[in-house]
């Protein structure tokens, strides 16, 4: 009892309780008023989009600019940490970096994403055929801006803990070189709400878009009917799964996160070489990756001000380019933490250069071969992708039994892709599987990392209770339910991001001024000492 006691002593209990309230309620509105409360979000979503649009624009390019500009200067020399050796070798720190970074996602959007984009007319008005631009725009979408990031913000938090040594494994304590002590007062309390606010936000749409895919694949496997209350237990089951695996530490991501590796390059393997379209999905991926840099500036910086490509909430920039730079930047609040406790001992350049070569190579791999093999089999025409996606899904007698751009919608689209496979069964359970231990690794850190900021104080080598990770295990399923019974299409889901994400980027802004006013005088310090 006393040291329950004890450890209720060490915890920051306003950033415990603010969040659980406003996630509650959340859960509460969007569970009762599911129409009327996504009709708010998506009106703000709109206002976000086309009047503030250009911050999250230029906010994503210069990140990537200033993180290139720290590799190859001064600051690229710090090493993180007074280690020799960096904590981690090589190759389980790459796998680490790309198992702990929207690894169930990464395969729904490679799988499903080029097809959203068909009924946009700024993929007609690019050069070259659309298709090339549908397996472009990916890419770019996942591409050097949302790693930035990722990269900035763990370069900021290595720093910070392994390097000066901080106890507070926090958003706030990253601001204070600039805010100083008003990080241990109201100013931090917000930043660190607000923080933990939008990474429930993100992980809620990731919830919510992808548990419906692994509803449908165990339904398209034991042929039992889809429901909503099928689609919430699997929701349950994976928070259990990565309730438990929280328990082991950061070891159990480890390994978690090696047998992920295998399996996702087995599927990669299984799909390049026996999928019978090999030549079409290598030409294609040098196709779209000549195409993204050939382009990429003018992709970074064009807002289509004269709105020629308008539709849904505003043109395809803030239909879909700026909704991505939103939905990393809500999750940048716990995985960067994470990528920084695993880089101690490595350079900045290290950790920059690494983090971009990395994650990069990993996710160009997953839309090269997933995206383009699915997009071959579209023009094939043995399965059409792009009217089960934009048109929803309709039952013999016409009635529409899934919107367009819905999570089922999506989700059988995606099954009738794996359904033109060799051994589809087989690779569809494969795919279940696959999607679990990614959900477990990627909630796995975020449970690790978030559950540090639940204490005034915890110092880089010591782990949260497990108590504490259960907690965030759980409210970390909250919001997705209320999302997932009120049924909202992707840009529903969208609309949390973006929202959510729009106070994050003014603390970017914060920590990216205190990282190089820290930096430079710890560069002072140490030339004094010499």
């Amino acid at each position: 009892m006393s040291k329950l006691r004890n450890m209720f002593q060490l915890l920051d209990k306003p950033i415990i309780i603010v969040p659980l309230v406003i996630v509650t309620a959340l859960f509460i509105v969007f569970f009762l008023y599911p129409e009327r409360s996504t009709e708010i979000t998506d009106l703000i979503r709109g206002f976000l989009g086309n009047q503030l649009g250009t911050f999250y624009i230029v906010l994503g390019l210069s990140i990537v600019l200033i993180t290139l500009y720290i590799a190859f200067s001064k600051y690229g020399k710090i090493r993180l940490g007074k280690m020799e050796k960096p904590l981690f070798p090589d190759y389980k720190w790459a796998i680490m970096i790309f198992t702990s970074v929207f690894a169930a996602d990464l395969i729904f959007y490679s799988l499903i994403e080029w097809a959203m984009y068909a009924e946009e007319s700024r993929i007609h008005q690019m050069g070259g055929t659309p298709e090339e631009w549908q397996a472009t725009f990916p890419l770019f979408h996942w591409g050097p801006i949302p790693w930035g990031f990722y990269v900035m913000l763990a370069t900021s938090f290595a720093f910070m803990l392994h390097t000066r040594g901080r106890t507070k494994q926090k958003f706030s304590e990253a601001c204070r070189p600039l805010l100083g002590d008003k990080v241990d007062g109201a100013a931090g309390k917000v930043i660190d709400i607000i923080a933990i606010c939008a990474l429930i936000a993100g992980t809620a749409t990731t919830f919510s878009l992808v548990t419906p895919l692994l509803s449908a694949t165990l339904s398209r496997i034991f042929g039992f009917g889809e429901t909503t209350i099928i689609t919430v237990m699997v929701l349950v089951l994976i928070a259990m799964i990565y309730t438990i695996t929280v328990f082991f530490g950061i070891k159990g991501i480890v390994r978690a996160g090696m047998i992920c590796a295998m399996l996702f390059l087995g599927m990669i393997a299984f799909i390049l070489f026996f999928g019978g379209q090999t030549q079409f999905i290598v030409e294609m991926g040098v196709t779209s990756i000549g195409n993204l840099a050939q382009n990429f500036i003018g992709l970074s910086t064009w807002m289509d001000p004269m709105r020629s490509s308008c539709e849904g909430y505003g043109s395809f920039v803030q239909n879909w380019t700026i909704f991505f730079w939103a939905y990393w930047m809500a999750w940048c609040v716990a995985t960067p933490f994470f990528l920084g406790i695993i880089s101690k001992g490595r350079t900045i350049k290290n950790v920059i250069l690494g983090t971009y070569g990395y994650g990069l190579a990993g996710t160009f791999l997953s839309f090269i071969v997933f995206g383009n093999y699915a997009l071959s089999q579209h023009l094939a025409g043995n399965v059409d992708v792009i009217n089960i996606v934009t048109g929803g899904l309709l039952c013999a007698s016409g009635q529409i039994i899934a919107e367009p751009y819905s999570g089922q919608a999506l989700s059988h689209a995606i099954i009738s892709i794996f359904d033109t496979l060799p051994l589809s069964t087989v690779l569809l359970a494969a795919l279940f599987i696959m999607l679990v231990i990614f959900y477990s690794t990627t909630f796995d850190s975020l449970t690790y990392v978030v559950s540090s900021y639940s204490y005034k104080k915890l110092h880089p080598g010591e782990e949260s209770a497990n108590m504490v990770r259960a907690f965030w295990a759980i409210v970390f399923i909250i919001f997705p339910i209320g999302l997932i019974f009120a049924e909202n299409s992707i840009n529903s889901l969208m609309s949390v991001s973006i929202i959510a994400a729009f106070p994050i980027g003014i603390v970017f802004c914060i920590i990216i001024a205190s990282f190089f006013k820290d930096a430079k005088m710890y560069l002072k310090e140490q030339a004094t000492n010499k």
